[in-house]
């Protein structure tokens, strides 16, 4: 993987953080992927060590867990 994933569900939390990350980071290095519309994501960031969005995986394998807006089991309903 040579870019961050930044996993959100489009609640205000994540999108306020993902702003920030975008800033952070550039908009060229990281992945944004809204869970809460693409569902099929879902199982991909629990793999990768997701526990609650918003989050971002680095290209090492680090999860960064941001600023806590919903567990995994809330995303999925």
């Amino acid at each position: 993987m040579s870019k961050s994933i930044f996993y959100h569900a489009g609640c205000p939390v994540c999108l306020s953080a993902e702003h920030d990350i975008v800033d952070l980071v550039g908009k060229q290095n990281v992945e944004i992927v809204n869970i809460g519309e693409h569902r099929n994501r879902i199982e991909e960031a629990e793999k990768a060590g997701v526990k609650s969005v918003p989050a971002m995986v680095t290209p090492t394998g680090n999860v960064l867990h941001i600023n806590y807006g919903a567990s995994m089991a809330e995303v999925k309903g």
